[in-house]
Protein backbone atom coordinates (compact mmCIF):
# COMPACT_ATOMS: atom_id res chain seq x y z
CA UNK A 1 0.00 0.00 0.00
CA UNK A 2 0.88 3.66 -0.66
CA UNK A 3 0.94 4.26 3.04
CA UNK A 4 2.79 7.95 2.77
CA UNK A 5 -0.37 8.89 0.99
CA UNK A 6 -2.60 8.72 4.26
CA UNK A 7 -1.79 11.92 5.60
CA UNK A 8 -1.98 10.44 9.27
CA UNK A 9 -0.27 7.57 10.97
CA UNK A 10 1.18 6.71 7.92
CA UNK A 11 4.14 5.14 9.55
CA UNK A 12 2.12 3.49 12.04
CA UNK A 13 -0.12 1.92 9.42
CA UNK A 14 1.05 -1.30 9.61
CA UNK A 15 0.43 -1.96 13.21
CA UNK A 16 -2.97 -0.02 13.83
CA UNK A 17 -4.43 -0.70 10.41
CA UNK A 18 -5.40 2.80 8.87
CA UNK A 19 -5.76 4.09 12.60
CA UNK A 20 -3.76 7.32 13.09
CA UNK A 21 -1.54 7.84 16.57
CA UNK A 22 -4.44 9.71 18.15
CA UNK A 23 -7.31 8.00 17.02
CA UNK A 24 -5.61 4.48 18.18
CA UNK A 25 -4.59 5.80 21.59
CA UNK A 26 -8.41 7.12 21.81
CA UNK A 27 -10.30 3.93 20.40
CA UNK A 28 -7.51 1.72 23.07
CA UNK A 29 -8.57 3.65 26.11
CA UNK A 30 -12.42 3.06 25.16
CA UNK A 31 -11.85 -0.40 24.89
CA UNK A 32 -10.10 -0.52 28.41
CA UNK A 33 -13.66 1.49 29.71
CA UNK A 34 -15.57 -1.54 28.59
CA UNK A 35 -13.32 -4.30 30.03
CA UNK A 36 -11.99 -5.49 26.93
CA UNK A 37 -8.69 -7.58 26.84
CA UNK A 38 -6.62 -4.61 25.18
CA UNK A 39 -3.73 -7.85 23.53
CA UNK A 40 -7.50 -8.81 22.22
CA UNK A 41 -8.25 -5.59 20.64
CA UNK A 42 -5.03 -5.44 19.17
CA UNK A 43 -5.09 -8.70 17.44
CA UNK A 44 -8.24 -7.60 16.31
CA UNK A 45 -7.43 -4.38 14.56
CA UNK A 46 -4.13 -5.86 13.46
CA UNK A 47 -6.33 -8.72 11.61
CA UNK A 48 -8.69 -6.44 10.01
CA UNK A 49 -6.47 -4.35 9.33
CA UNK A 50 -3.76 -6.48 6.71
CA UNK A 51 -4.61 -5.48 3.60
CA UNK A 52 -4.26 -8.32 0.87
CA UNK A 53 -2.92 -11.60 1.84
CA UNK A 54 0.14 -13.10 0.43
CA UNK A 55 -0.84 -15.76 -2.15
CA UNK A 56 0.74 -19.18 -2.04
CA UNK A 57 -0.01 -21.65 -5.07
CA UNK A 58 0.29 -25.12 -4.93
CA UNK A 59 1.32 -26.87 -8.28
CA UNK A 60 2.33 -29.80 -9.65
CA UNK A 61 1.33 -32.23 -12.19
CA UNK A 62 -2.12 -34.79 -11.88
CA UNK A 63 -2.48 -37.74 -9.19
CA UNK A 64 0.65 -36.46 -6.06
CA UNK A 65 -1.86 -35.24 -3.70
CA UNK A 66 -1.84 -31.45 -4.38
CA UNK A 67 -5.83 -30.95 -3.32
CA UNK A 68 -5.32 -33.43 -0.17
CA UNK A 69 -2.00 -31.16 0.45
CA UNK A 70 -4.41 -28.42 0.54
CA UNK A 71 -7.29 -29.59 2.79
CA UNK A 72 -4.29 -29.99 4.82
CA UNK A 73 -3.01 -26.27 4.68
CA UNK A 74 -6.57 -24.98 5.35
CA UNK A 75 -7.21 -28.01 8.34
CA UNK A 76 -10.48 -29.09 6.67
CA UNK A 77 -11.87 -31.06 3.75
CA UNK A 78 -12.99 -28.66 1.37
CA UNK A 79 -10.85 -28.47 -1.83
CA UNK A 80 -11.76 -30.88 -4.54
CA UNK A 81 -13.62 -33.72 -2.64
CA UNK A 82 -17.16 -33.36 -2.94
CA UNK A 83 -19.03 -32.51 -5.76
CA UNK A 84 -20.58 -29.26 -4.48
CA UNK A 85 -21.70 -26.18 -6.62
CA UNK A 86 -18.68 -23.81 -5.64
CA UNK A 87 -16.99 -26.05 -3.54
CA UNK A 88 -15.05 -28.09 -5.54
CA UNK A 89 -14.37 -27.55 -9.30
CA UNK A 90 -15.36 -23.45 -9.23
CA UNK A 91 -13.88 -22.19 -6.00
CA UNK A 92 -9.74 -22.62 -6.17
CA UNK A 93 -9.10 -20.14 -3.83
CA UNK A 94 -9.31 -20.59 0.46
CA UNK A 95 -7.65 -18.59 2.95
CA UNK A 96 -5.47 -21.04 5.75
CA UNK A 97 -3.17 -19.84 9.12
CA UNK A 98 0.15 -21.31 10.34
CA UNK A 99 1.80 -19.77 13.66
CA UNK A 100 -0.05 -16.87 13.28
CA UNK A 101 0.69 -15.83 10.01
CA UNK A 102 -2.66 -15.67 7.38
CA UNK A 103 -2.06 -15.85 3.62
CA UNK A 104 -4.35 -17.81 0.91
CA UNK A 105 -3.80 -20.67 -1.08
CA UNK A 106 -4.99 -21.35 -4.80
CA UNK A 107 -5.51 -24.86 -5.64
CA UNK A 108 -4.50 -26.21 -8.77
CA UNK A 109 -5.66 -29.73 -8.02
CA UNK A 110 -8.36 -32.24 -9.94
CA UNK A 111 -7.91 -30.74 -13.77
CA UNK A 112 -8.51 -33.28 -15.92
CA UNK A 113 -5.73 -33.95 -18.97
CA UNK A 114 -6.13 -31.45 -22.05
CA UNK A 115 -5.53 -33.69 -25.11
CA UNK A 116 -2.61 -31.51 -26.26
CA UNK A 117 -0.61 -33.90 -23.87
CA UNK A 118 0.34 -34.04 -20.18
CA UNK A 119 3.15 -31.41 -20.60
CA UNK A 120 1.31 -28.65 -21.84
CA UNK A 121 -1.66 -28.70 -19.35
CA UNK A 122 0.31 -28.82 -16.29
CA UNK A 123 2.14 -25.99 -17.73
CA UNK A 124 -0.99 -24.23 -18.35
CA UNK A 125 -2.69 -24.67 -15.38
CA UNK A 126 0.72 -23.95 -13.24
CA UNK A 127 1.23 -20.66 -15.31
CA UNK A 128 -1.68 -19.15 -14.24
CA UNK A 129 -1.49 -20.16 -10.70
CA UNK A 130 2.39 -18.94 -10.38
CA UNK A 131 1.19 -15.67 -12.07
CA UNK A 132 -0.70 -14.30 -8.98
CA UNK A 133 1.20 -16.02 -6.30
CA UNK A 134 3.79 -14.77 -3.77
CA UNK A 135 5.30 -18.08 -3.34
CA UNK A 136 4.82 -21.86 -4.71
CA UNK A 137 4.83 -24.85 -2.86
CA UNK A 138 5.71 -27.37 -6.00
CA UNK A 139 4.33 -31.09 -5.12
CA UNK A 140 5.97 -34.19 -6.23
CA UNK A 141 5.16 -37.84 -5.79
CA UNK A 142 8.33 -38.93 -3.69
CA UNK A 143 7.09 -42.94 -4.55
CA UNK A 144 7.43 -41.97 -8.12
CA UNK A 145 10.51 -39.86 -8.42
CA UNK A 146 10.63 -37.08 -10.81
CA UNK A 147 9.39 -37.36 -14.11
CA UNK A 148 9.62 -35.41 -17.64
CA UNK A 149 6.46 -33.17 -16.51
CA UNK A 150 8.00 -31.97 -13.36
CA UNK A 151 11.05 -31.17 -15.26
CA UNK A 152 8.63 -29.40 -17.35
CA UNK A 153 7.12 -27.49 -14.17
CA UNK A 154 10.74 -26.96 -12.51
CA UNK A 155 11.78 -24.73 -16.00
CA UNK A 156 8.51 -23.02 -15.60
CA UNK A 157 9.10 -21.87 -11.85
CA UNK A 158 12.90 -20.99 -13.03
CA UNK A 159 11.34 -18.92 -15.66
CA UNK A 160 8.78 -17.05 -13.32
CA UNK A 161 11.21 -16.82 -10.71
CA UNK A 162 8.93 -17.02 -7.33
CA UNK A 163 10.21 -18.65 -4.14
CA UNK A 164 9.49 -21.75 -4.45
CA UNK A 165 9.17 -24.22 -1.39
CA UNK A 166 9.63 -28.17 -2.60
CA UNK A 167 7.31 -30.55 -1.59
CA UNK A 168 7.67 -34.73 -1.41
CA UNK A 169 4.55 -36.47 -0.77
CA UNK A 170 3.57 -39.72 0.28
CA UNK A 171 6.39 -39.94 2.13
CA UNK A 172 4.04 -41.80 4.87
CA UNK A 173 7.24 -43.64 7.16
CA UNK A 174 11.19 -42.98 7.49
CA UNK A 175 12.03 -45.59 4.63
CA UNK A 176 10.40 -43.07 2.03
CA UNK A 177 12.75 -40.17 3.15
CA UNK A 178 15.03 -41.82 0.80
CA UNK A 179 12.79 -41.49 -2.27
CA UNK A 180 12.91 -38.02 -1.01
CA UNK A 181 16.36 -37.45 -1.06
CA UNK A 182 16.51 -38.05 -4.69
CA UNK A 183 14.28 -34.95 -5.38
CA UNK A 184 17.10 -32.75 -4.21
CA UNK A 185 18.06 -33.49 -8.26
CA UNK A 186 15.57 -31.01 -9.09
CA UNK A 187 17.46 -27.74 -8.42
CA UNK A 188 15.03 -26.49 -6.41
CA UNK A 189 16.90 -27.02 -2.76
CA UNK A 190 15.86 -29.18 -0.16
CA UNK A 191 12.81 -31.26 -1.12
CA UNK A 192 10.81 -31.26 2.31
CA UNK A 193 9.35 -34.77 3.08
CA UNK A 194 5.49 -35.01 3.55
CA UNK A 195 2.34 -37.33 3.96
CA UNK A 196 -0.88 -34.71 3.02
CA UNK A 197 -2.51 -37.22 4.07
CA UNK A 198 -1.30 -38.28 7.46
CA UNK A 199 -0.17 -34.99 7.93
CA UNK A 200 3.49 -35.79 8.53
CA UNK A 201 5.99 -33.41 8.06
CA UNK A 202 3.28 -30.57 6.83
CA UNK A 203 4.55 -28.69 10.20
CA UNK A 204 8.10 -28.33 9.12
CA UNK A 205 7.28 -27.41 5.41
CA UNK A 206 4.77 -24.83 6.40
CA UNK A 207 7.70 -23.44 8.38
CA UNK A 208 9.52 -22.87 5.31
CA UNK A 209 6.60 -21.58 3.41
CA UNK A 210 6.10 -18.94 5.99
CA UNK A 211 9.81 -17.97 5.65
CA UNK A 212 9.15 -17.71 1.42
CA UNK A 213 6.18 -16.00 1.72
CA UNK A 214 6.25 -11.95 2.00
CA UNK A 215 4.61 -10.45 5.06
CA UNK A 216 2.34 -8.69 2.08
CA UNK A 217 2.52 -8.87 -0.95
CA UNK A 218 3.99 -6.89 -3.81
CA UNK A 219 1.63 -4.37 -4.76
CA UNK A 220 0.41 -3.90 -8.51
CA UNK A 221 -2.23 -1.51 -7.37
CA UNK A 222 -1.52 1.41 -9.34
CA UNK A 223 1.44 0.73 -11.36
CA UNK A 224 4.91 1.33 -10.13
CA UNK A 225 4.09 4.42 -8.57
CA UNK A 226 1.73 7.01 -7.54
CA UNK A 227 -0.45 7.98 -10.70
CA UNK A 228 -0.12 4.66 -12.24
CA UNK A 229 -2.47 3.27 -14.28
CA UNK A 230 -5.08 1.35 -12.28
CA UNK A 231 -5.68 -2.18 -12.99
CA UNK A 232 -9.10 -3.78 -14.46
CA UNK A 233 -10.02 -7.45 -14.72
CA UNK A 234 -12.87 -8.24 -17.26
CA UNK A 235 -14.32 -11.62 -16.15
CA UNK A 236 -17.31 -13.05 -16.92
CA UNK A 237 -17.78 -16.89 -18.49
CA UNK A 238 -17.06 -17.64 -22.15
CA UNK A 239 -18.60 -15.66 -25.19
CA UNK A 240 -19.96 -13.23 -23.15
CA UNK A 241 -17.79 -10.30 -24.94
CA UNK A 242 -14.92 -9.94 -22.82
CA UNK A 243 -13.38 -9.18 -26.12
CA UNK A 244 -14.87 -7.41 -27.48
CA UNK A 245 -15.58 -4.77 -25.06
CA UNK A 246 -11.79 -4.67 -24.38
CA UNK A 247 -11.75 -3.77 -28.30
CA UNK A 248 -14.49 -1.29 -28.11
CA UNK A 249 -12.97 0.58 -25.40
CA UNK A 250 -9.20 0.35 -26.82
CA UNK A 251 -10.90 1.63 -30.31
CA UNK A 252 -8.82 -0.56 -32.16
CA UNK A 253 -9.08 -4.36 -32.72
CA UNK A 254 -6.88 -5.70 -30.17
CA UNK A 255 -7.85 -8.98 -29.61
CA UNK A 256 -9.12 -11.83 -31.51
CA UNK A 257 -12.54 -11.87 -31.48
CA UNK A 258 -14.96 -15.19 -32.49
CA UNK A 259 -18.02 -16.74 -32.40
CA UNK A 260 -16.74 -19.60 -30.85
CA UNK A 261 -16.34 -19.63 -26.86
CA UNK A 262 -13.52 -19.61 -26.09
CA UNK A 263 -10.56 -17.99 -28.55
CA UNK A 264 -8.61 -15.99 -26.03
CA UNK A 265 -5.87 -18.08 -24.65
CA UNK A 266 -4.01 -15.81 -22.50
CA UNK A 267 -5.16 -12.98 -20.61
CA UNK A 268 -4.12 -9.97 -22.43
CA UNK A 269 -2.84 -6.80 -20.44
CA UNK A 270 -4.02 -3.74 -22.45
CA UNK A 271 -3.09 0.32 -21.34
CA UNK A 272 -6.21 1.88 -22.71
CA UNK A 273 -6.72 6.11 -22.46
CA UNK A 274 -10.78 7.16 -21.49
CA UNK A 275 -11.28 9.85 -20.33
CA UNK A 276 -8.11 11.22 -20.57
CA UNK A 277 -7.15 8.50 -18.01
CA UNK A 278 -5.05 5.17 -18.88
CA UNK A 279 -6.31 2.51 -17.56
CA UNK A 280 -5.09 -1.17 -17.65
CA UNK A 281 -7.60 -3.67 -18.50
CA UNK A 282 -6.83 -7.43 -18.03
CA UNK A 283 -8.37 -9.59 -20.51
CA UNK A 284 -9.00 -12.89 -19.23
CA UNK A 285 -11.55 -14.71 -21.71
CA UNK A 286 -12.52 -18.18 -21.61
CA UNK A 287 -10.77 -20.96 -22.93
CA UNK A 288 -11.59 -23.76 -25.85
CA UNK A 289 -14.23 -25.75 -24.62
CA UNK A 290 -13.88 -29.63 -25.31
CA UNK A 291 -17.47 -31.37 -24.31
CA UNK A 292 -15.30 -34.58 -22.74
CA UNK A 293 -13.53 -31.96 -20.58
CA UNK A 294 -16.24 -30.04 -20.21
CA UNK A 295 -15.55 -30.18 -15.70
CA UNK A 296 -12.02 -29.91 -16.27
CA UNK A 297 -12.15 -26.85 -19.33
CA UNK A 298 -14.70 -24.78 -16.01
CA UNK A 299 -12.25 -25.57 -13.34
CA UNK A 300 -9.68 -24.22 -15.97
CA UNK A 301 -11.51 -21.02 -16.35
CA UNK A 302 -12.14 -20.37 -12.72
CA UNK A 303 -8.09 -20.31 -12.16
CA UNK A 304 -7.54 -17.87 -14.64
CA UNK A 305 -10.26 -15.57 -13.43
CA UNK A 306 -9.26 -15.98 -9.70
CA UNK A 307 -4.94 -15.22 -10.86
CA UNK A 308 -6.86 -12.53 -13.06
CA UNK A 309 -8.86 -11.13 -9.96
CA UNK A 310 -6.04 -11.53 -7.42
CA UNK A 311 -4.11 -8.52 -9.77
CA UNK A 312 -6.86 -6.42 -10.28
CA UNK A 313 -7.92 -3.16 -8.23
CA UNK A 314 -11.77 -3.67 -10.16
CA UNK A 315 -13.39 -6.43 -11.72
CA UNK A 316 -15.56 -5.81 -14.70
CA UNK A 317 -18.08 -8.87 -14.47
CA UNK A 318 -19.99 -8.94 -18.23
CA UNK A 319 -22.66 -10.98 -18.27
CA UNK A 320 -24.79 -11.75 -21.48
CA UNK A 321 -28.15 -9.75 -20.77
CA UNK A 322 -29.90 -12.08 -24.12
CA UNK A 323 -29.53 -15.51 -21.21
CA UNK A 324 -30.84 -15.81 -17.89
CA UNK A 325 -28.36 -15.14 -15.45
CA UNK A 326 -26.41 -18.78 -14.98
CA UNK A 327 -24.97 -20.58 -11.69
CA UNK A 328 -22.16 -19.78 -13.47
CA UNK A 329 -22.50 -15.83 -13.06
CA UNK A 330 -23.71 -16.10 -9.70
CA UNK A 331 -20.20 -18.11 -9.10
CA UNK A 332 -17.78 -15.84 -10.93
CA UNK A 333 -19.30 -12.46 -8.92
CA UNK A 334 -18.92 -14.48 -5.67
CA UNK A 335 -15.06 -14.65 -6.73
CA UNK A 336 -14.77 -11.59 -7.21
CA UNK A 337 -16.88 -10.14 -3.44
CA UNK A 338 -14.24 -12.87 -1.76
CA UNK A 339 -11.74 -11.25 -3.20
CA UNK A 340 -12.41 -8.06 -1.72
CA UNK A 341 -12.08 -6.10 -5.26
CA UNK A 342 -14.19 -2.84 -6.24
CA UNK A 343 -16.61 -4.41 -8.65
CA UNK A 344 -18.84 -3.19 -11.57
CA UNK A 345 -21.56 -5.26 -13.15
CA UNK A 346 -22.10 -4.73 -17.20
CA UNK A 347 -24.85 -6.28 -19.05
CA UNK A 348 -23.61 -6.83 -22.23
CA UNK A 349 -25.43 -7.13 -25.71
CA UNK A 350 -27.98 -4.69 -24.62
CA UNK A 351 -28.89 -3.54 -28.10
CA UNK A 352 -30.66 -7.39 -28.53
CA UNK A 353 -33.55 -7.41 -25.79
CA UNK A 354 -36.73 -6.75 -26.07
CA UNK A 355 -39.39 -5.39 -23.65
CA UNK A 356 -40.20 -9.20 -22.53
CA UNK A 357 -36.69 -10.41 -21.83
CA UNK A 358 -36.05 -7.07 -19.99
CA UNK A 359 -38.56 -7.45 -17.63
CA UNK A 360 -37.48 -11.10 -16.98
CA UNK A 361 -33.79 -9.66 -16.34
CA UNK A 362 -34.72 -7.47 -13.96
CA UNK A 363 -36.83 -9.72 -11.97
CA UNK A 364 -33.54 -12.21 -12.21
CA UNK A 365 -31.09 -9.71 -11.22
CA UNK A 366 -33.71 -9.09 -8.18
CA UNK A 367 -33.39 -12.60 -7.47
CA UNK A 368 -30.09 -14.03 -8.25
CA UNK A 369 -27.87 -10.79 -7.68
CA UNK A 370 -29.83 -9.51 -4.85
CA UNK A 371 -26.62 -9.48 -2.34
CA UNK A 372 -24.40 -7.72 -4.55
CA UNK A 373 -27.36 -4.52 -5.01
CA UNK A 374 -24.28 -2.19 -3.89
CA UNK A 375 -22.37 -3.02 -7.17
CA UNK A 376 -22.79 -0.05 -9.75
CA UNK A 377 -24.17 -1.19 -13.20
CA UNK A 378 -24.19 -0.46 -16.41
CA UNK A 379 -26.33 -1.92 -19.82
CA UNK A 380 -24.05 -1.78 -22.49
CA UNK A 381 -23.65 -3.17 -26.06
CA UNK A 382 -19.78 -4.46 -26.59
CA UNK A 383 -20.84 -4.22 -30.48
CA UNK A 384 -22.34 -0.98 -31.22
CA UNK A 385 -20.85 0.90 -28.01
CA UNK A 386 -23.71 1.72 -26.95
CA UNK A 387 -22.98 3.38 -23.24
CA UNK A 388 -19.46 2.62 -23.32
CA UNK A 389 -19.72 6.16 -21.63
CA UNK A 390 -20.64 5.14 -18.58
CA UNK A 391 -18.03 2.48 -17.51
CA UNK A 392 -15.52 4.63 -16.53
CA UNK A 393 -17.80 7.04 -13.97
CA UNK A 394 -19.12 3.11 -12.76
CA UNK A 395 -15.42 2.32 -12.38
CA UNK A 396 -14.58 5.75 -10.92
CA UNK A 397 -17.36 5.20 -7.76
CA UNK A 398 -16.68 1.75 -7.62
CA UNK A 399 -12.75 2.98 -6.79
CA UNK A 400 -13.98 5.96 -4.60
CA UNK A 401 -16.07 3.53 -2.06
CA UNK A 402 -13.03 0.41 -1.95
CA UNK A 403 -11.12 3.35 -0.61
CA UNK A 404 -13.12 4.71 1.43
CA UNK A 405 -12.79 5.14 5.21
CA UNK A 406 -15.56 6.46 7.85
CA UNK A 407 -13.33 7.87 11.16
CA UNK A 408 -13.89 6.07 14.57
CA UNK A 409 -15.14 9.24 15.89
CA UNK A 410 -17.51 9.15 13.37
CA UNK A 411 -18.34 5.49 12.82
CA UNK A 412 -18.85 5.48 16.97
CA UNK A 413 -21.89 8.26 16.84
CA UNK A 414 -23.25 6.57 14.15
CA UNK A 415 -23.32 3.28 15.67
CA UNK A 416 -24.77 4.40 18.71
CA UNK A 417 -27.66 5.81 17.14
CA UNK A 418 -28.39 3.20 15.00
CA UNK A 419 -28.21 0.59 18.68
CA UNK A 420 -30.47 2.63 20.40
CA UNK A 421 -33.07 3.41 17.79
CA UNK A 422 -32.82 -0.82 16.34
CA UNK A 423 -31.45 -3.18 19.86
CA UNK A 424 -30.40 -6.09 18.57
CA UNK A 425 -33.36 -8.73 19.20
CA UNK A 426 -33.01 -10.31 22.80
CA UNK A 427 -31.81 -13.89 22.55
CA UNK A 428 -31.95 -16.41 25.69
CA UNK A 429 -32.88 -13.47 28.07
CA UNK A 430 -29.98 -11.57 27.13
CA UNK A 431 -29.82 -8.39 24.73
CA UNK A 432 -26.34 -8.29 23.12
CA UNK A 433 -25.16 -4.88 22.14
CA UNK A 434 -22.32 -3.43 19.65
CA UNK A 435 -20.61 -1.18 22.18
CA UNK A 436 -17.83 0.41 19.77
CA UNK A 437 -15.70 0.08 16.12
CA UNK A 438 -13.36 1.29 14.28
CA UNK A 439 -12.70 0.79 10.70
CA UNK A 440 -9.02 -0.73 10.32
CA UNK A 441 -8.72 -0.81 6.74
CA UNK A 442 -9.87 -0.32 3.28
CA UNK A 443 -9.25 -1.44 -0.14
CA UNK A 444 -12.14 -2.92 0.63
CA UNK A 445 -13.56 -1.52 3.96
CA UNK A 446 -12.67 -3.72 7.08
CA UNK A 447 -14.55 -3.24 10.10
CA UNK A 448 -14.12 -4.40 13.69
CA UNK A 449 -17.44 -4.25 15.92
CA UNK A 450 -16.63 -5.23 19.65
CA UNK A 451 -19.77 -6.07 21.76
CA UNK A 452 -21.53 -7.59 24.92
CA UNK A 453 -22.27 -10.81 22.97
CA UNK A 454 -23.05 -12.76 20.24
CA UNK A 455 -24.38 -10.88 17.04
CA UNK A 456 -26.47 -12.54 14.79
CA UNK A 457 -26.00 -12.82 11.00
CA UNK A 458 -29.08 -10.99 10.37
CA UNK A 459 -28.06 -8.17 12.54
CA UNK A 460 -24.83 -8.16 11.03
CA UNK A 461 -26.23 -7.85 7.29
CA UNK A 462 -28.21 -5.03 8.92
CA UNK A 463 -25.27 -3.14 9.99
CA UNK A 464 -23.54 -3.49 6.97
CA UNK A 465 -27.45 -2.24 4.94
CA UNK A 466 -26.92 1.14 7.05
CA UNK A 467 -23.32 1.81 6.71
CA UNK A 468 -24.09 1.64 2.83
CA UNK A 469 -26.86 3.82 3.59
CA UNK A 470 -24.89 6.83 5.80
CA UNK A 471 -21.14 6.53 4.12
CA UNK A 472 -21.99 5.26 0.34
CA UNK A 473 -19.33 2.53 -0.36
CA UNK A 474 -20.78 2.03 -3.44
CA UNK A 475 -19.13 -0.80 -5.81
CA UNK A 476 -17.53 -2.04 -2.63
CA UNK A 477 -17.62 -5.56 -0.47
CA UNK A 478 -17.43 -4.44 3.23
CA UNK A 479 -15.93 -6.86 5.88
CA UNK A 480 -17.56 -6.73 9.09
CA UNK A 481 -15.75 -8.92 11.81
CA UNK A 482 -17.36 -8.92 15.44
CA UNK A 483 -15.30 -9.60 18.55
CA UNK A 484 -17.68 -10.78 21.90
CA UNK A 485 -16.28 -8.99 25.41
CA UNK A 486 -15.11 -12.39 27.15
CA UNK A 487 -15.82 -11.31 30.72
CA UNK A 488 -17.39 -7.91 32.09
CA UNK A 489 -15.86 -7.96 35.34
CA UNK A 490 -12.40 -8.04 34.44
CA UNK A 491 -11.36 -4.58 33.24
CA UNK A 492 -8.08 -2.95 32.58
CA UNK A 493 -7.64 0.44 33.70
Amino acid sequence: MNDHIHSEGSAEAHDHGELGDAEYAEFMELAAEEGFDLEDVEGAIEAAGHGPLPVLAVVGRPNVGKSTLVNRIIGRREAVVEDKPGVTRDRVTYEAEWAGRRFKVVDTGGWEQDVLGIDASVAAQAEYAIEAADAVVFVVDAKVGATDTDEAVVRLLRKAGKPVVLCANKVDGPSGEADAAYLWSLGLGEPHPVSALHGRGTGDMLDAVLEALPDAPEQTFGGTGIGGPRRIALIGRPNVGKSSLLNKVAGEERVVVNEIAGTTRDPVDELIELGGVTWKFVDTAGIRKRVHLQQGADYYASLRTAAAVEKAEVAVILIDASESISVQDQRIVTMAVEAGRAMVIAYNKWDTLDEERRYYLEREIETEFGQVSWAPRVNVSARTGRHMEKLVPAIEAALAGWETRVPTGRLNAFLGELVAAHPHPIRGGKQPRILFGTQAGTKPPRFVLFASGFIEAGYRRFIERRLREEFGFEGTPIHISVRVREKRGNKKK
